[in-house]
């Protein structure tokens, strides 16, 4: 599968990706000074991995499972746990993303075709949520404030769209245009700063910086 990667300290990183031959979770991760040996963490998996971290020393690891739900497994500082399902049922990889401590949001697209969302509150698993839209690729997620979120995806028309969370309420979709030929992904640098990137019709990168599309590499 593509890989998933995420930094859970200062100068830490863990990234993972699914096994060819056994559809297992695989885990590589930098300690500072050297990249550490691919670990087997297990699993069914159907997609490519969501990774997020919410404190140091913290990762949340997400996939489609084999039978189309969403499966959770986490590091605590000390250990893995188990896999956990949170049911749904996904036709694309999940994407997550944290909008402050102890609290996680994943998004993916439905049997429906319909973006779906559930979070984590700190305390239990909320969700499952329908918020809508026809996408035809799994969604990119990055949180740029506390109680900020965006999601990103390529509409039925190929175009990028976008809805935020504000801390209150869920916009409106926004089409960002451009026709793409994958799904984005899409990062935040900062408040009030978020960078979106995925392959166009010219066969170049596109990257979205607060709606405005421009060209940053070609092919």
């Amino acid at each position: 599968s593509a890989p998933s990667c995420a930094a859970w300290g200062s100068n830490r990183l863990s990234c993972f990706a699914v096994h060819y031959g056994s559809d297992h979770v695989q885990h590589i991760w930098w300690d500072g000074a050297q990249w550490i040996r691919w670990e087997d963490l297990g699993g069914a998996a159907t997609s490519a991995p969501g990774v997020v971290s919410w404190g140091t020393n913290r990762l949340d690891v997400f996939v489609r499972g084999s039978d189309s739900a969403l499966w959770h497994k986490w590091w605590d500082g000390t250990a893995w746990s188990g896999w956990q399902s949170l049911g749904g049922s996904l036709t694309s990889a999940p994407a997550c993303a944290s909008r402050g401590e102890n609290q996680i949001d994943c998004f993916a697209r439905g049997s429906d075709s319909a973006l779906w969302h559930i979070w984590w509150d700190g305390a239990t698993w909320i969700g499952w949520e329908n918020l809508g839209g026809l996408i035809t690729s799994a969604p990119s997620a990055a949180s740029w404030e506390t109680e900020r979120l965006d999601v990103l995806v390529r509409g039925s028309d190929y175009s990028l769209w976008h809805k935020s969370w504000n801390g209150v309420a869920w916009s409106d979709w926004q089409d960002l245009g451009e026709e793409l030929t994958s799904a984005p992904s899409c990062v935040s640098w900062g408040p009030d700063h978020l960078d979106c990137f995925a392959n166009a019709s010219q066969s170049s990168l596109m990257s979205a910086e607060r709606g405005l599309l421009r060209r940053t590499l070609s092919r």
